[in-house]
């Protein structure tokens, strides 16, 4: 779990200090991440760049406003591959962020 890199100080702070809210969230994340890795790993698999950058911005926000910083920095980084229209990273981390979203699952 420790890849996650996991602030739940900062991800309660941005939950209100409400871990119940905190809980929703992470629940809802857990679901979004599952659709944006599916359209990511499309987008890796057709060359498209575009699909690729934006499910990585999608995953990348949310890890980032829960708190989950691992996941942050390596959609981060596919992300800024596909905007410079290359896969080339992107498909070299694909299976780190696969590790991590299923560490998320097991949450």
């Amino acid at each position: 779990m420790k890849d996650l890199k996991w602030n739940k100080e900062f991800a309660l702070e941005q939950a209100a200090d409400d871990e119940e809210l905190l809980q929703e969230l992470i629940v809802i994340f857990k679901e979004s991440s599952t659709s944006d890795l599916a359209k990511l790993k499309q987008g890796i698999a057709s060359g498209d760049a575009v699909t690729g950058r934006a499910s990585a911005h999608s995953i990348k926000g949310a890890a980032a406003s829960l708190g989950f910083e691992g996941i942050r920095e390596v959609s981060a980084a596919m992300e800024a591959d596909c905007r410079d229209g290359s896969l080339v990273v992107a498909t070299e981390l694909l299976p780190k962020l696969e590790q991590l979203l299923i560490l998320l699952q097991k949450m």
